[in-house]
């Protein structure tokens, strides 16, 4: 009974498998013909199968920019950016979506730390700082092993020293690991959707109106209530906005 259920699972999977790959083909075929719309509605499937890949969301980001709707094809070309922070083509095409939207904001100083992690260590996303780790670990311990089998006082030198190279790699990685992590569950970001919206100073529509977005400008959430998002934007500026006004980027 047990291999039987076993081998119905197998056969799901595969047919579960077949059938997104068939929905992406046809939503690839619809983009190739300028059919977006059509494209976007198989694309949309298969991200509710929860199979998502930084590929679904570049296609779903240009689908969307061809339709010229700034803030679903820079929020697509983020969440693709966060599965795969290394993808050229993506940081290209994004480039060319935030042109599209209204708001020029200066971003605030950056400090040296800050600088240095933005440009060698977000890059990375946490679970390649993981991989990093994982593979730094096999290496050290391989490497200490050919260390405890060497024969000669110079191999077992060299393998000892590369080896403890490796395990103090290790370390630093599980800590970039962890911090990342740390950074992206607290650096929540958000796209706004609307074509206009006031940010205000207070979470109730009679408070004061402090400045307005547009769609496709880039926040920070940093708290809520009831149906209100506290954000902050690139220059340090505080407020509050309706929480359907913005779609959250971060993908947990």
């Amino acid at each position: 009974m047990k291999r039987i259920l076993f081998l119905l699972l197998i056969i799901a999977n595969s047919v579960t498998a077949q059938s997104v790959d068939s929905l992406f083909v046809s939503a690839n075929n619809f983009y190739k013909d300028g059919k977006f719309n059509e494209a976007i509605a198989l694309y949309k499937k298969v991200e509710a199968k929860e199979l998502v890949s930084s590929e679904l969301y570049y296609n779903l980001g240009n689908s969307y920019y061809k339709l010229n709707k700034v803030g679903p094809s820079i929020y697509y070309y983020e969440k693709a950016l966060k599965l795969n922070p290394l993808n050229t083509d993506v940081k290209n095409n994004l480039v060319f979506a935030k042109r599209l939207a209204l708001d020029n904001i200066e971003e605030l100083p950056k400090t040296v730390l800050q600088k240095f992690n933005a440009n060698f260590l977000q890059p990375l996303s946490y679970n390649q700082w993981a991989i990093v780790a994982v593979v730094l670990s096999i290496l050290g311990s391989f490497l200490f092993l050919l260390f405890y089998f060497a024969k000669g006082s110079s191999k077992k030198r060299f393998y000892f020293t590369i080896s403890m190279i490796s395990f103090i790699l290790l370390i630093a990685a599980l800590f970039i690991t962890y911090n990342q992590y740390n950074f992206s569950k607290k650096n929540i970001e958000a796209i706004v959707f609307a074509e206009k919206t006031a940010v205000r100073n207070a979470p109730t529509l009679n408070s004061e109106e402090v400045f307005t977005l547009h769609e496709g400008t880039k926040v920070f959430v940093l708290d809520g209530v009831d149906n209100w998002k506290k954000i902050k934007i690139k220059d340090g500026k505080l407020g509050w906005i309706i929480a359907d006004k913005i779609k959250i980027i971060n993908n947990f």
